[in-house]
């Protein structure tokens, strides 16, 4: 269910504005997105597991809150992050 350590260092150096830039919104919602969709897949086969679905509704509302935050900060940033992660908007 959750990440590795070798995939989120991939989605770190991926998404990152400069060396060593952990921290970004770009990098935030790439994590999650990645901990979204794995959460997504445990549950085509663990259909009642309601426990770690709201775990799940969670990560996609703190996803929400980066995106929202990108959105007014810069919009074209914003766009140019869905575009990347591909997140249907």
């Amino acid at each position: 269910m959750s990440i590795t350590a070798e995939r989120k260092s991939a989605l770190i150096t991926e998404y990152a504005t400069k060396p060593g830039d952990t921290g970004s919104p770009e990098v935030q919602i790439a994590v999650l997105s990645e901990r979204i969709s794995n959460l997504t897949e445990h549950f085509k086969t663990h259909k009642k597991d309601n426990h770690s679905r709201r775990g799940l509704l969670k990560l996609v509302s703190q996803r929400r809150r980066l995106l929202d935050y990108v959105k007014g900060k810069d919009e074209a940033r914003y766009r140019e992050i869905i575009g990347r992660v591909g997140i249907r908007r």
